[in-house]
């Protein structure tokens, strides 16, 4: 990124410069294609995993059939920037419900696709907040027999689990930087080879084969292809130490009566985690741990810093008391086992807090 800095070119001129700032940008996009299965042409960087998502979900695209997709489907737990659906028209969306666990139901998804035309189906690889994996392989298996697309917001999956587009078949995925440990602002669509139709949300130049107007933050796209070689070259070991360390945490966490982690019955990510105890309110748990310097989230942070129930507990069932008093806390590669034991000593006070009110 710091090499990137100090170019004075625009990736789309022809000069020395210009070309010297290109060479940063393609072997970015080589890298990310590489690391998700995806050839390098196929690769769209844009500003964040939400604008990624938004490009993702077009009316106008259309698969190896020819035929277009006419509605768009959701499950309930996606991101905001996909339950926000895109370009669809509100009447032109559905939501697919999920299970108790946190994960999509296949049935009631299947069930929709056969009352209706060709759909453009969205579900994400790893749930942000409880890091539910989802059954992405089977869901495509499902839309593409009836005759769909399948779009998949892996962002939080990226750098944590394995992810390749040719094994798990998505028309389209969305990747994000900084959830790799990259620059923040920084996304990308990848999408697979046959789908045309893919509507821009930025026009005006030719940048990204005319899928995405705009100069390309050159240093921001070098630092994500940076973070993507690092984070992929360390992937089983860094995944089996954080699993290590979340289930320490969880152990700790559920020392405290009536604690619960929620989706702790299905396979999730190494490092998310997220729970409560009957009586707490997130705010006051935010507050508590950022005074003990552990920096915790209620659901997304993509709220603009609000702390909100969270609409993932909400679907899968839970009581809005129980939804309102959500923790998450989620571990990265510099974490080890002094951060766990802090953030568990917090959690005790805040337990004792509760205990004695």
């Amino acid at each position: 990124m710091l090499a990137a800095y100090e170019l004075i070119g625009n990736p789309s001129s022809v000069h020395a410069e210009g070309r010297e700032a290109r060479r940063l940008v393609e072997e970015a996009r080589a890298t990310l294609a590489t690391a998700v299965g995806a050839l390098p042409r196929n690769v769209v960087f844009n500003s964040a995993g939400t604008e990624a998502n938004a490009l993702a979900l077009s009316p106008g695209l259309r698969g190896p059939s020819g035929d277009p997709v006419e509605r768009l489907l959701v499950s309930a737990i996606e991101h905001a920037s996909v339950l926000a659906g895109g370009r669809f028209p509100t009447n032109r969306i559905g939501q697919i419900r999920v299970t108790r666990s946190g994960v999509i139901d296949l049935d009631h998804l299947e069930a929709l696709l056969s009352d209706g035309p060709p759909a453009l189906v969205s579900i994400m690889a790893a749930n942000n907040e409880t890091g539910a994996l989802q059954p992405v392989a089977e869901a495509v298996r499902i839309v593409h027999g009836a005759g769909g697309l399948l779009h998949v917001d892996a962002i939080q999956a990226l750098g944590k689990i394995p992810f390749d587009i040719k094994v798990i078949g998505p028309d389209l995925a969305t990747f994000s930087a900084h959830k790799i440990g990259g620059p923040k602002g920084v996304g990308a669509l990848v999408v697979a080879e046959g789908i045309a139709g893919l509507e821009p949300v930025l026009r005006g130049g030719g940048q990204e084969l005319n899928r995405r107007a705009g100069t390309e933050n050159v240093a921001g796209i070098a630092g994500f292809g940076a973070a993507v070689k690092v984070a992929l070259q360390a992937l089983p070991e860094h995944a089996e130490r954080m699993a290590t360390l979340r289930n320490l945490l969880e152990n700790g966490i559920r020392a405290l009566p009536g604690a619960m982690v929620f989706s702790d019955d299905v396979k999730r990510l190494p490092n998310t985690v997220l729970f409560t105890v009957p009586g707490l309110k997130a705010e006051t748990a935010v507050i508590g741990f950022d005074l003990e310097g552990v920096a915790v989230s209620s659901g997304s942070a993509c709220s603009s810093g609000k702390v909100q129930p969270s609409h993932v507990l909400s679907a899968m069932g839970y009581d809005p008391a129980v939804a309102q008093g959500a923790v998450r806390l989620s571990l990265g590669w510099s974490t080890g086992p002094d951060d766990i034991n802090r953030a568990l000593e917090a959690w005790r006070k805040l337990g004792n807090t509760l205990l004695r009110a």
